[in-house]
């Protein structure tokens, strides 16, 4: 386990230092309710969590863990945390603790960075406590705020420090990349550091996100994961909803390139007046050498329902989303498997808007109601997702079982499923990138989409992204 940067402190200045630590909480209570709140809402429930340079043990306790573990250096300022939240478990850096062998699902970096000595030979010390999906979340402070730190310690409200690593966001992501981690997202935080009634709730949850005012925010926070090593190739499960597309299918048996070590092709059908799914069983006849699976979605409505329905009996170690009217083309997906297998993101979505498309393929209402909406996922999730509507997507199984466990976070009641599978993988700090390609106009049928109905879901499903993810 790696050890904080400094040697123990003596027992006087350790006493000092959980006097000041107390002191400083009992007059800034609203600052460290503020940051908890935050860092907890970062972070699923039921997680395994360690923090490194906990202090009194708050923001970890907000975290909900289901195995939480701080390490400090001030073994006084532990104690005080222990009868705080007995329910965690703490431990001085410098000892050994059997409970710190193993990979914690996060690690959290509060303001450490600004202390240490050699942030980058600290950052990899970090690996051995690190499975490939766990993240790190790191705060620093802003060096405008740098006079309200002296105040404060001429205050006695905190104690004297040497000249802190005052860093900006860029600095952060070079010692992550040195380290060999890869930044996921960043945001800023804390504009209002005083526990004023409204005040404080407004301009650290609402005004904080607008770009001007977000630059005199008091703290950056980044999320991270481990730099990913490429894996073997997985298997791979295309998942095809379908609705009235039976002048499709045949075109789809034909065209799928394979796909990893082996896909198989599962159909879901929303009650079709087409013969949709009688088209898929003749086709299973004509091609006996591929691996493909036929359903009725029965009572479900919706593609988010099919796209579940089918994902719920998958086999394959990817899932993969294709729109059974093939205005994305089939060719395109083994760059969607490439990027996952290659470590280039956890989840891969597809973008219609950087090529030029067909007429008739998307239209122009359509295209600005598309471009709005990338704009808008991308200031609420802090990644850059341009399209949110395009049908081809991929993640892991494995991820795609955890949005699952955390769906009822947002509710349920969106009818395509591309917004639950974004929102979901953002919760879970899922590296995100869109992949161009490609879109076609329809050779064969209507949309199922109405613009006007849809839209509304859409814009309220962001309404409640926007409290969830933005605004905790």
């Amino acid at each position: 386990m790696p050890s904080l940067p400094a040697p123990p402190p003596s027992r006087r200045h350790d006493a000092r230092l959980a006097d000041a630590r107390a002191h400083f909480l009992a007059r800034h209570a609203g600052f460290h309710r503020e940051k908890a709140r935050f860092l907890g809402a970062l972070i699923p429930p039921g997680a395994r969590v360690l923090e490194i340079g906990c202090g009194l043990g708050d923001a970890l306790a907000a975290c909900r863990p289901a195995f939480g573990v701080g390490v400090d250096l001030s073994p006084a300022t532990l104690r005080l945390a222990a009868r705080r939240h007995p329910e965690l478990r703490f431990a001085a850096a410098e000892a050994a603790m059997p409970a710190l062998k193993g990979a914690f699902d996060f690690v959290i970096l509060d303001g450490l960075l600004g202390e240490l000595v050699d942030i980058q030979a600290f950052l990899e010390t970090l690996r051995p406590n690190l499975h490939p999906r766990s993240r790190l979340i790191l705060t620093w402070y802003s060096k405008l705020w740098q006079p309200a730190w002296l105040l404060w310690e001429k205050l006695g409200w905190k104690l004297p420090q040497p000249r802190p690593n005052w860093l900006r966001e860029r600095d952060v992501a070079n010692f992550l990349e040195l380290a060999d981690f890869e930044i996921i997202s960043t945001r800023r935080r804390i504009l209002l550091p005083l526990g004023l009634p409204l005040l404080a709730p407004l301009a650290n949850r609402v005004l904080v996100h607008l770009p001007a005012l977000g630059r005199l925010s008091m703290m950056g926070v980044a999320l991270a994961r481990p730099r990913p090593v490429p894996r073997a190739a997985p298997t791979v499960t295309v998942a095809v909803p379908c609705r009235n597309e039976r002048g499709t299918i045949a075109e789809i048996f034909r065209r799928l390139p394979d796909l990893g070590a082996g896909v198989e092709i599962i159909f879901c059908d929303g009650n079709s007046t087409d013969d949709t799914l009688g088209e898929i069983r003749t086709q299973q006849k004509l091609h006996p050498t591929r691996r493909a699976v036929a359903f009725s979605q029965g009572e479900g409505r919706g593609k988010g329902d099919a796209v579940r329905q089918i994902f719920a009996r998958a086999t394959g170690d990817v899932l993969l989303i294709l729109d059974a009217d093939l205005t994305v083309p089939p060719e395109e997906l083994p760059k969607f498997v490439r990027g996952l297998v290659e470590g280039r993101a956890d989840f891969m979505n597809g973008s219609r808007l950087i090529y030029p498309m067909e007429k008739e393929a998307m239209q122009h209402l359509n295209h600005l109601a598309n471009w709005f909406f990338g704009v808008l996922f991308t200031w609420l999730i802090d990644q850059p997702v341009r399209d949110t509507l395009c049908g081809a997507k991929a993640l892991w199984r494995e991820d795609y079982e955890r949005i699952v466990r955390g769906r009822a976070h947002f509710g349920d009641f969106y009818p395509f499923g591309d917004f639950d599978l974004l929102f979901g993988a953002a919760r879970l700090h899922l590296r995100i990138r869109d992949l161009p390609v490609r879109y076609r106009a329809r050779t064969y049928g209507e949309t199922n989409i109405s613009r006007f109905r849809h839209g509304w879901l859409l814009l309220k499903m962001s309404l409640i992204a926007l409290r969830k993810l933005k605004m905790h």
